[in-house]
């Protein structure tokens, strides 16, 4: 193990470290940039190439910082960052963590009503938006009041700040705010189950604590280059395209474009990618192509999954063709890589792994017990290491709901087996894993239930090769509909209209009645089959 030297060791002993005072654009950006290191590639979908420094990032964001304090947006303020994958990303979210201010990270396929909640829920002041978002925020401009500063990005519209112009008046100099480690840096949305999404808040602290697993997960050493295909918008992508790997200095690989088989695979060899990050699903395609047989990937000496439990199968592919050993791990919104394979440690195909350092993982019973070996339990983190969120926003109850005799209760269920591996077992709660998306029932259902054909609905996942699971929806109809395959496609493109795409359901049943318990809660246990 490169890094992690003896693994029980290094994890019963592990320190965070956490200051006191902490800013990652001031302590560890602006470190860097003394040195004259690389810290992008960055590839646009045009073909166009952009290579950044840290000394880059360093002026950039406090331009950008510079310009938010301008407008009025001041410490502790909420700004929504609504970009796909542009280096101004990075930038952005380096300026506020610099000014104080707490910024949340939007997914480009957001919808107006998924926005309009984040706007209202978080009482965000300000937006940053790329032009694949404007038309989708002008829908719910009117409707989000405390919205009072739009910034627009690569597009000139009416109403909106041109980012372009707010840079150029900015000073490049500017002094960041001296933020404790408990001042919140960052919220992050999950995905509703039976009720909106909650804003995950996350501190400063956080911020700092993201470099253990980019040393002992990622594996990160000097030289490497991580190419993580994360979209922005997700937690990962906080994770590992943005904190992790330039906690450590390292270089990222950042692509614009989507996922080709092909062009990744190529992209890999002539960009000399040493560390690779992708969702399950892109290495479940990856193995179906004829591509992966000749390609060349000795570049990569380290590979990595994470999002859903990845297929024994595949591992053993990748491994017979190219020998490397793909890592799965697990984490979530509100915490971090909790539970990883680990270079040097003994990889089982289809476990979890073992508990990541600094984190006391267990798994428990209802009463917070701990559970003998190879009993199924829930996945439980000991403790309030930095790497766990502050709170929910505005929701206390939610926030204590979630402890249990001082473990954090993750919702997912596990067993441990003698030598201490978790095994995956399912989600105590109903949220839809799909290629690496998180998606809540709830949030699919309420869009259901607004197509006027639509009386009722509940959704589940359907097991699918490629994508791990799809969105499966039952329907019940009004009196005066009928099932056909018209109303199904019609159904679909209305989901897609009116939420992010992803979340749309690939499959819909029509049936006469929900299954439900005595109370009225749809018992969606039974619709799974």
């Amino acid at each position: 193990m490169s890094n992690i030297g003896d693994y029980e060791k290094t994890r019963a002993s592990y320190d965070w470290g956490t200051p006191e005072r902490f800013n990652f654009g001031r302590d560890v950006v602006d470190g860097w940039a003394g040195q004259d290191r690389p810290a992008m590639i960055w590839l646009g979908n045009d073909g166009s190439e952009s290579r950044l420094s840290f000394a880059d990032f360093s002026r950039l964001s406090n331009r950008f910082a510079g310009a938010m304090r301008s407008l009025g947006v001041a410490r502790g303020d909420r700004v929504m960052v609504l970009l796909g994958k542009v280096p101004e990303w990075h930038a952005i979210l380096i300026g506020l963590l610099k000014l104080g201010a707490i910024a949340i990270p939007c997914a480009p396929q957001l919808r107006s009503g998924d926005l309009k909640f984040r706007a209202e829920h978080s009482g965000s002041v300000a937006i940053v938006s790329g032009p694949e978002g404007i038309d989708e925020v002008e829908k719910m401009r009117g409707e989000a009041p405390g919205l009072k500063h739009f910034v627009s990005l690569g597009e000139r519209r009416d109403g909106w700040e041109p980012f372009e112009g707010l840079m150029e008046a900015a000073p490049e100099e500017f002094a960041a705010e001296d933020t404790a480690a408990e001042d919140g840096a960052f919220m992050l949305y999950t995905s509703g189950t039976t009720k909106h999404p909650k804003g995950v808040l996350h501190t400063h602290g956080y911020t700092h604590a993201k470099r253990m697993q980019a040393e002992y997960w990622l594996d990160l050493q000097e030289g490497d280059r991580l190419w993580c295909t994360s979209g922005t918008g997700w937690a990962k992508s906080i994770w590992n395209v943005f904190l992790g790997p330039w906690s450590l200095g390292t270089e990222i690989f950042f692509h614009e474009g989507g996922f080709d088989p092909a062009e990744r695979l190529d992209l890999i060899k002539q960009y000399g990618i040493t560390v690779l990050c992708q969702a399950p699903t892109e290495y479940r395609l990856l193995t179906k192509t004829p591509e992966l047989e000749r390609a060349d990937l000795s570049t990569i000496r380290h590979a990595v999954s994470a999002g859903e439990p990845l297929n024994p199968a595949v591992i053993e592919r990748w491994k017979e063709l190219h020998g490397l050993t793909i890592y799965d791990g697990y984490g979530q919104t509100e915490n971090t890589l909790l539970v990883g394979n680990f270079p040097g440690l003994e990889v089982r195909p289809g476990s979890m792994g073992k508990p990541s350092p600094g984190c006391d993982v267990k798994v428990v019973d209802m009463e917070g017990n701990e559970c003998p070996p190879d009993e199924p339990g829930d996945i439980a983190l000991a403790g309030r290491p930095p790497v766990l969120f502050r709170e929910y926003w505005k929701q206390p109850d939610e926030t204590e709901g979630v402890f249990l005799d001082g473990n954090y209760l993750t919702g997912d269920r596990a067993y441990r087996d003698a030598d201490g591996y978790l095994w995956f077992v399912g989600r105590s709660d109903d949220v839809i894993l799909s290629a690496g998306y998180r998606i809540g029932p709830f949030e699919v259902e309420s869009v259901l239930i607004e197509h006027p054909a639509v009386v009722e609905s509940a959704v589940v996942p359907a097991p699918d090769e490629d994508r791990g699971s799809v969105v499966k929806a039952f329907v019940v109809l009004g009196a005066d509909h009928e099932p056909s395959e018209e109303l199904k496609k019609e159904i679909q493109d209305y989901c897609k209209a009116n939420t992010a795409p992803y979340k749309y359901p690939r499959q819909i049943e029509f049936i006469d009645d929900l299954p439900k318990t005595t109370s009225g809660k749809i018992r969606r246990v039974e619709l799974r089959g």
